[in-house]
């Protein structure tokens, strides 16, 4: 199917060569390859692989570093030409998305040159935690603290739904610090090992088809060392954000890659399938839907693209609205359109032959994570329009 964004006046010729060299790479792995690695409870190694020694995983990273030097643009058309195919790579919004865009803008020279190569090369992951039991869309109820003792900094509190820890060789956590001026607590970014003592992990059993394992995770007095702290101590919401906006970018293009293959695989099955004289696309009950689910995925897509391009050109308060709204938008398209799909499908549809009623649990998460459509709206309700809070 043919979309807006491969029209030459939306999107450049090298983006274009990008994509379609992106969904050749995502077709020779396509939903077979995910649903095995899936069923037998292994990694998509194979795929991040070919895709890190490509250079798509370090596309948004300073070319210094070993990245490509473009932008969370590029990186977003990566992961939605895999999900497309059916095979989305989810650590790309947490390792290079994330962690790879706070350490690039906010990282020492040091961390920078640690990290940054065996990001963009694939050699190296890390996870992100942020979420806390009792916190949930609340950050400002983040209750793990890191205070100083001697040289050092100790880490204490809880986080949950943390992706690829199992994976990852180190985790940027979120804690507070205490304000030396004001005795206020403020969101620090720390990098802590896997294998750093009191730093403990226990899997989360979830319904959902997907390679990428989570993880509740318990900091018992880690003790690191003082260039552990990311950026700045006071920089505060700023570094925090830096990491969440792309992540927001990300997730849309996830959606979008997803429901992008469920309406290829509802649009080629109402193409062909044959109960009466005409397939089953020829009556609008079934042309209709498909057709408003691709018209929801085109919308969303120029959102994100819309979000991606502010972000990259440095404006962080534009691309934050922006991102929320092609957060939002992608996953209501997505989830409505692995609905229709599945509808489309009828039987067919729960079937493992056809790789869509996994995606029923999928399409969700990109409704909750990583922040709901709720708080989205509050966001959009108070900072776009200016009517007041009610939290």
């Amino acid at each position: 199917m043919r979309t807006a964004l491969s029209n030459p006046v939306i999107e450049s010729e090298e983006h274009r060569d990008l994509r379609a060299a992106v969904a050749a790479l995502g077709k020779r792995y396509g939903r077979e390859y995910f649903s095995a690695v899936v069923a037998d409870g292994e990694h998509t190694d194979a795929l991040w692989q070919e895709a890190a020694k490509a250079g798509y995983l370090g596309v948004n990273l300073p070319e210094e570093y070993g990245g490509g030097g473009a932008g969370i643009t590029e990186l977003s058309i990566v992961l939605e030409e895999l999900g497309a195919a059916g095979c989305p790579l989810l650590m790309m919004v947490v390792s290079p998305a994330i962690c790879g865009t706070v350490i690039a803008r906010f990282g020492t020279e040091e961390q920078k040159r640690a990290w940054l190569p065996g990001l963009a090369d694939g050699s190296r992951t890390m996870a992100f935690g942020i979420t806390e039991p009792d916190a949930g869309s609340n950050s400002h109820r983040i209750t793990t603290t890191a205070r100083r003792d001697g040289g050092d900094w100790v880490l204490n509190g809880r986080k949950v739904f943390v992706s690829g820890v199992d994976i990852a060789e180190v985790t940027l956590i979120v804690g507070r610090t205490e304000d030396a001026r004001t005795g206020r607590l403020k969101p620090c970014l720390f990098l802590v090992p896997r294998d750093a003592p009191g730093f403990g992990r226990s899997p989360i059993p979830m319904e959902l088809a997907a390679p990428e394992k989570q993880f509740e995770l318990t900091l018992d007095d880690v003790r690191l060392p003082a260039d552990a702290l990311v950026g700045d101590e006071d920089a505060g919401l700023l570094q925090l954000f830096a990491g969440l906006n792309p992540e927001r970018i990300m997730t849309a293009a996830f959606a979008l890659g997803m429901g992008r293959y469920a309406l290829g695989r509802a649009v080629d099955y109402a193409r062909t399938r044959q109960v009466w004289k005409e397939p089953i696309g020829a009556h609008q009950a079934l042309a209709h839907p498909l057709a408003q689910c691709h018209i929801e995925l085109e919308l969303a897509g120029l959102m994100m693209r819309k979000a991606a391009l502010l972000y990259d050109a440095g404006d962080d308060m534009a691309a934050g609205e922006a991102a929320n709204m092609a957060k939002y938008a992608a996953a209501e398209a997505a989830v409505h359109t692995v609905d229709q799909a599945v509808h489309t499908l009828g039987g067919n549809g729960l079937t493992r032959e056809y790789g869509l009623a996994s995606l029923i649990t999928a399409a969700r998460v990109a409704r909750i994570a990583p922040v709901s459509r709720e708080m989205i709206l509050n966001y959009v309700s108070h900072q776009s329009l200016g009517l007041p809070k009610s939290y």
